[in-house]
């Protein structure tokens, strides 16, 4: 039987989870696109329910994962192309949305990199800098307050997976100092203190990294014990959030690897 009808009940609850209060209120979310539901059913990540295009039975990738999802009890529903449409938020529906739980955003007891994300609004700026983090392997990202919405559809397409690669965490920022205690803190500012390769990041380390508008806030420049800066030719006034972190986070990576301790 495939859904034909916006009116359909599971139609209307995905297409509520476009609002951030429902997702937060249902501790769901939904995710369009054969690699990234795929990234999340690799990573262990078992949806509530999933739509999908029924051409995509023809690809055997896509039939083996829709298979095996059924075989695990998964309502798996074959619906319409222009009710994909209405459940997508892109121009052309990708075939497929599945609706995920969110993780558990919890601190976990230990971690050597943290990356601590401070009133950074813009969704493809979350997104892009989750996909680094995820990359440089960081072990989990928090989100303090006044951050944007890590589930917002434009954040999770700019993170590529990102969501089910790498912790994340949220809270106040006395859970945040909490998170942090045993390790060292640094600010990334245009304008910092030290230079970036300069910091010795084989130690237990934290990275923040500010808004796009005003940077970090108060309660963020407090934790840090200094900050740290990218030199940039001349005429070049900043790097965008996620390359700058980038710069960074590969540098401690670096180290690291240099020092024995990653491979």
């Amino acid at each position: 039987m495939m859904i034909t009808s916006l009116a359909n009940e599971k139609v209307k609850y995905a297409c509520s989870l476009k609002r951030r209060r429902v997702r937060y209120r249902e501790g769901r979310f939904c995710v369009e696109g054969v690699r990234l539901v795929e990234d999340a059913w690799r990573a262990g990540v078992v949806p509530a329910f999933v739509f999908y295009e029924p051409s995509l039975r023809t690809m055997a990738a896509a039939d083996a994962m829709l298979s095996e999802m059924e075989a695990a009890s998964v309502p798996c529903y074959a619906t319409a192309k222009h009710v994909l449409q209405a459940l997508s938020d892109t121009v052309t529906p990708q075939g497929i949305v599945a609706v995920l739980p969110f993780p558990d955003m919890k601190a976990l007891p230990r971690s050597d990199l943290l990356l601590v994300l401070d009133e950074v609004r813009d969704p493809g700026n979350l997104g892009a800098l989750l996909r680094v983090a995820a990359g440089a392997g960081v072990d989990q990202v928090w989100f303090a307050p006044g951050t944007g919405d890590p589930f917002n559809s434009k954040a999770v397409r700019a993170a590529m997976g990102a969501h089910f690669r790498v912790p994340l965490a949220w809270g106040n920022w006395e859970q945040i100092r909490s998170a942090v205690a045993n390790s060292q803190v640094w600010l990334a500012d245009v304008k910092g203190e030290r230079r970036y390769d300069e910091v010795d990041w084989c130690q237990p380390s934290v990275l923040i990294v500010g808004g796009e508008a005003h940077g970090a806030g108060e309660q963020a420049i407090r934790l840090a014990a200094g900050s740290v800066q990218i030199p940039l030719a001349r005429g070049v006034e900043s790097l965008n959030l996620a390359v700058a972190a980038g710069v960074i986070l590969f540098e401690a990576v670096r180290q690291r690897r240099q020092a024995g301790q990653t491979h």
